[in-house]
């Protein structure tokens, strides 16, 4: 029986699995199939497929790097990765890509979720399947053919999984103010790539920024294309403007109490002995330290850092090698902020740039738990 009395079992997903299951490979459709790229926007999608008067063709190609600035780099590469993983599937399994069948989307993510997706070492964990399902969505919209989430063969099939496979997330270790100081001890003052790691560091913790925060900013406003926000130095600390997920906002970073722990100091150290007055704040350093290039950072690179400097400083030493390497991300100097400051919690909410004092919580990983107690409230 179904929820709304019916009886009814998704027998088509039955048969569909059956069917498949004399299905061979196709080798050579699935190599086609990986190949296939996100469709682009062109002029026809304007006017049903006409095209467009030679005056709106500058109009289109504005238009489609609008699109681009719709979605982050990373999003746009996951999407295409997951549409070509959806495509090669359903090409091995002799299925129709489009129109979007419901049946046969619930069918992939089943198997995504049993690790009999295109050869899949292991079962894909439900955060991936969720992904998964979002960039189908996406792929499937920018074709004119919307996928129904909501259909039962899809909407269904994902409860079970969710019910059946979902974990507790893994948070990474908080980098506390002892922590960090023992990390800074770990970097050489004597050169340049030295100098603008300190920054890196402090200025990810004081302002609780993300890791492509840190390296999006620019030393000014409007400076580059690629920009995610700029820094101003007032006398009193930084006024860092972001766009982040939530919109734009401002963070401002206080001076510290020394100078060896100040994020404002170190700051302008870095950008004085780099001699960098434009464009991208951090920036690769090549020659032993002592060139700065004029590339901006990739933010995989303050994921390293912290890893790299907390596993050197003996942060939770008390832990195998091999595991403590796992615990420190740089999502490690957000959840270190909003862990140790001990302020009314809506100011590290702002800080962080969270929509919800709940999501700031689940950054809080030595908050006293048990402050309200509900059983003593009660009268027990």
């Amino acid at each position: 029986m179904t929820m709304d009395g019916t009886e009814d079992e998704l027998p088509d997903i039955v048969e569909m699995v059956r069917a498949m299951a004399v299905t061979a490979p196709d080798e050579a459709s699935a190599k086609s199939a990986d190949d296939t790229p996100s469709p682009p926007l062109s002029t026809g999608d304007y006017r049903g497929g006409a095209r467009l008067p030679g005056h709106l063709e500058e109009l289109a190609g504005r238009a489609q790097d609008y699109v681009e600035a719709a979605s982050s780099t990373h999003t746009r590469r996951a999407y295409a990765s997951d549409w070509r993983h959806f495509a090669s599937w359903c090409r091995r399994q002799a299925v129709e890509i489009c129109p979007p069948d419901p049946q046969v989307v619930g069918l992939y993510i089943t198997a995504c979720a049993s690790g009999k997706a295109n050869g899949d070492r292991k079962p894909n964990s439900v955060s991936t399947i969720e992904r998964r399902l979002s960039s189908l969505s996406w792929n499937f919209a920018q074709r004119g053919q919307p996928l129904d989430r909501k259909d039962r063969h899809i909407a269904t099939v994902m409860a079970g999984i969710r019910n059946k496979h979902a974990s507790p997330p893994r948070q990474k270790e908080a980098v506390l103010p002892q922590d960090l100081i023992a990390m800074l001890e770990t970097l050489d003052r004597g050169n340049l790539r030295g100098l603008r790691d300190r920054a890196m560091l402090l200025l990810g913790f004081a302002g609780g920024l993300r890791r492509s925060e840190v390296v999006g900013l620019d030393v000014g406003r409007d400076q580059t294309e690629d920009a995610s926000g700029w820094i101003d130095i007032l006398d009193k600390g930084i006024l860092v403007t972001l766009r982040g997920k939530t919109g734009w906002r401002e963070v401002e970073i206080g001076c510290g109490s020394s100078d060896a722990t100040c994020p404002v100091v170190a700051l302008q150290t870095w950008l004085k002995f780099a001699r960098i007055v434009h464009g991208p704040l951090f920036r690769r350093v090549t020659g032993q330290g002592k060139a700065v290039g004029s590339e901006r950072l990739n933010d995989q690179e303050v994921a390293r850092l912290v890893k790299r400097t907390a596993l050197a400083a003996g942060v939770r030493g008390d832990l195998p090698e091999g595991q403590r390497g796992k615990l420190f991300a740089g999502h490690s100097l957000r959840s270190g902020l909003a862990s140790s400051a001990e302020v009314d919690e809506r100011y590290v909410q702002k800080q962080l740039g969270h929509a919800s004092a709940e999501m700031t919580r689940k950054y809080q990983r030595r908050r006293d738990r048990f402050r309200v107690n509900l059983t003593k409230a009660s009268g027990l």
